[in-house]
């Protein structure tokens, strides 16, 4: 981060920052956070909720978001054993950002599709 001529901060945007952001909203991180952010869930219960993503998808977003300490991974000692999922404080802190960018998204999304559609014509 660096200060500008009027005093701001200029963030700098650094590999670590793209490969953060490439990984926590991916296509279907975004779901599953939304999904563990209202209650833990077991594997095929993020199957369900999310019916288009594929089970070597999932596995791989899970993954990446408890490597990042967004989400957290607890066994259950249940017959036959189980797993959970849910999201953890860090990952709670992301609700609030990603609430902005999709309402940013919602208000400009007709400004978008006119601007896709313009681009499309060409």
């Amino acid at each position: 981060m660096t200060d500008t001529a009027d005093g701001t901060a200029e963030l700098t945007i650094t590999a670590p920052h793209r490969e953060l952001l490439d990984q926590v909203l991916d296509k279907w991180s975004l779901q599953v956070l939304n999904e563990l952010c209202e209650r833990p869930c077991r594997f095929n219960d993020l199957r369900r909720a999310i019916p288009e993503v594929t089970q070597k998808s999932l596995t791989a977003t899970l993954r990446k978001l408890e490597r990042n300490g967004i989400i957290e991974r607890t066994v259950l000692s249940t017959r036959p054993v189980a797993v959970e999922y849910r999201i953890t404080p860090l990952g709670k802190t992301l609700r609030a950002p990603v609430d902005v960018l999709l309402a940013w998204a919602t208000r400009h999304m007709d400004d978008i599709e006119r601007a896709r559609d313009r681009f499309d014509a060409l």
